[in-house]
């Protein structure tokens, strides 16, 4: 079977393709440019590419440069929407090799794809006279006769390219075949060989394997980078021979050659760090190793240095795919991770709880066992690249069940596609059904303060009308007691009345009619209210603003009602002489709109911390006599009118400040 790569914008010209080869014959890879094609390009998996693009001279010679300079040797056929001859013939000079029109037919594809795949493919020129040593052709064991036999013995030991400790071993075994060493040993970093049970200081290293050597000497033997061999090898960075100058300078460093029997030290890279050192005798027949052959252990243990290094790092991605993979298996969340395809490529246990009813296999979710509306929301993302803000899913087949449902892309690099996508459910039942009892308690509960406090407020009010009803009949014609009972209604129908609005206002979520009126005959009406309330005949209001009058538009009913809460606290702050000042102004707040606010300071002592954390809250208050729905009420009445009430904080010096914040009327 040929596999096709179909490079193209567009996933109907891929369908369109797909739909029209043999699929005995062919495999149709589709990709959507050049950067989600690298991996297929890099390992050359491909028998054809086919390139859909349009006729943009410097964007379509730039694509198929790059194609042809990775694939030199793979047919490519290009698409394009209009045929032109210069740029034909500037593709053909490039190494395309057929330009074809759309719309795509099948039948001529079939027809150009087989004879292109069907051409023998161009050889190329034979190296000549493979050695692994030219330098020293005196060595008659290293110039090889058959190099592709030495090749291919020397190439098993990519059967152990997962298992770093087998890889090194059957590595010195092939040398041993090579070069006939006698004895071998190869130490390693305690990071690199962890899989090797070494856990000793980091600046130890430990045997990885060895042949000719025993085993129960490299079991408690360690090189050290501060001292002997190591320091050596660290130090020069290079090869080190027991009989070099170095060497012969530092009897630990000879103690260690001799204790293992060995004649040259060879460090061991991965072409960015030292991994460890190899340690060599002569050959089996009493020869040293000449340079020749070291320069070549020294870069196959190069190369074998970075297949330890590919190794450790695929244990390490493997570790953490291990460990990912058992956190999302253990969380109470449902996890389930879709590749482009749709294919699901992980699942936890909650997944298959969740939506593994309808799955054929009990321990594999398929996409098709995803709610219909879920597995579009899925298929969005992954079309789309942007993720969904979390939102609440009821299944059909469950209506008393609520999910919270978040889908979030993965990307890999800088590609514009998400390879993959994260899907997270969490059953909020539960949670859903605690909070609606959550609400529902604490309703009751604010049902029964308030049911206490109007209870103790209209029995407040009833005392007096209730005594006076009581000794009606006996002193009606007393002309004192006439005037305390008118006294007693009066009083008590204005706190009934106040208690209606305060309810009536709390109940209202907006404003039914605003029209513009002049703040300063409203906080004149409102402090005249207010007095009703507290008739203190020493207290004084001072109204002050910069520049012209100002509008507010207002339901003036209730922005009154408002204003006579807030005068009632002020003058409820200093019974005995309330001084009051109202400064209004017009400003600019953070987003750049007109704000008006009105500051109501009063003489009192000022709002304790307590207070300016709790003034808003309903039936907090401080005295005996009232609700404590006042400031609950005006920021109720404020917030109606899309403002804000505050409590100025008493580190500003403004003690006993009520600041609200309305939008500015025009003109103001």
């Amino acid at each position: 079977m040929k596999t096709t790569l179909v490079i193209s914008p567009y996933p109907e010209s891929a369908e369109t393709i797909r739909a029209g080869l043999d699929p005995e014959l062919h495999r149709v890879i589709h990709r959507a440019n050049q950067e989600e094609a690298g991996p297929i390009l890099t390992q050359l998996l491909v028998q054809a590419v086919i390139l859909d693009l349009d006729t943009d001279v410097i964007q379509g010679m730039w694509a198929v440069d790059r194609l042809h300079l990775r694939l030199p040797r793979v047919p490519l056929i290009v698409y394009a929407a209009n045929k032109q001859s210069d740029w034909e013939e500037e593709a053909y000079a490039r190494g395309v090799s057929h330009v074809l029109s759309k719309p795509i037919r099948p039948r001529a594809l079939n027809a150009l794809l087989e004879r292109l795949l069907a051409a023998p493919a161009p050889q190329t020129p034979a190296r000549i006279q493979t050695q692994f040593i030219t330098q020293a052709p005196s060595v008659a064991t290293v110039s090889v006769a058959q190099p592709h036999s030495v090749l291919r013995n020397f190439s098993s030991i990519l059967t152990h390219s997962l298992d770093a400790e087998a890889l090194i071993r059957q590595f010195l075994i092939q040398l041993r075949e090579i070069v006939s060493i006698n004895r071998a040993a190869v130490f390693l970093r305690p990071d690199v060989a962890a899989g090797f049970g070494c856990e000793d200081a980091a600046r130890q290293l430990c045997s990885a394997s060895a042949i000719g050597i025993s085993g129960s000497l490299l079991e408690h033997f360690r090189l050290s980078l501060d001292s002997g061999i190591g320091q050596q090898l660290l130090r020069l960075g290079r090869i080190v021979r027991s009989d070099s100058i170095e060497a012969r300078a530092d009897s630990e460093t000879q103690r260690e050659f001799e204790l293992l029997g060995s004649q040259v030290a060879v460090p061991f890279y991965d072409r960015d760090a030292l991994l460890g050192i190899a340690i060599f005798d002569g050959r089996i027949t009493g020869e040293s190793l000449t340079n020749a052959e070291l320069e070549l252990i020294f870069h196959l243990l190069e190369q074998v240095g970075m297949a330890v290094r590919n190794i450790r790092l695929h244990d390490q991605f493997a570790a953490n795919s291990n460990m990912m993979n058992g956190v999302l298996r253990e969380l109470n969340s449902a996890c389930v991770v879709v590749d482009r395809d749709l294919k699901i490529l992980h699942a936890n246990k909650m997944a298959l709880k969740y939506f593994g009813q309808t799955s054929r296999s009990k321990e594999n979710l398929n996409f098709a066992d995803l709610p219909q509306s879920l597995g579009a929301k899925v298929h969005q993302v992954l079309r789309t690249g942007a993720a969904i803000a979390p939102f609440k899913f009821e299944p059909e087949d469950s209506p008393s069940t609520l999910y919270s449902i978040t889908i979030v892309p993965f990307h890999q690099g800088d590609a514009a596609s998400p390879a993959s996508a994260l899907l997270v459910v969490d059953d909020q039942t539960q949670s859903e059904q605690l909070r609606r009892l959550e609400i529902e308690a604490s309703n009751l509960r604010m049902i029964k303060v308030m049911a206490d406090r109007l209870a103790h407020e209209v029995g407040n009010t009833m005392v007096p009308i209730s005594t006076h009803q009581q000794l009606l009949s006996e002193k009606y014609r007393d002309a004192e007691f006439r005037a305390s009972l008118d006294t007693a209604l009066s009083e008590g129908v204005k706190r009934v009345n106040r208690l209606i609005n305060q309810m009536r206002f709390l109940a209202r979520d907006s404003v039914a009619y605003t029209e513009p009126a002049p703040l300063a005959a409203l906080v004149e009406e409102s402090y005249q209210e207010a007095r009703k309330y507290h008739p203190n005949k020493t207290a004084t209001i001072k109204y002050e603003h910069a520049g012209k009058p100002i509008l507010v538009n207002v339901d003036k009913s209730s922005f009154k009602h408002a204003l006579m809460e807030v005068f009632i606290n002020a003058l409820q702050a200093n019974a005995n002489d309330s001084k009051i000042i109202v400064h209004a102004e017009v400003g600019i707040n953070g987003s750049g709109a007109k704000v008006l606010q009105i500051e109501v300071q009063d003489n009192g002592v000022g709002f304790t911390p307590e207070s300016t954390q709790r003034a808003f809250e309903p039936f907090y208050t401080q005295r005996n006599i009232g609700l404590g729905l006042g400031l609950t009420v005006t920021r109720k009445i404020i917030e109606t009118h899309h403002g804000k009430l505050e409590i100025v904080n008493p580190s500003e010096g403004k003690a006993g400040t009520v600041r609200l914040s309305l939008p500015a009327e025009k003109g103001s």
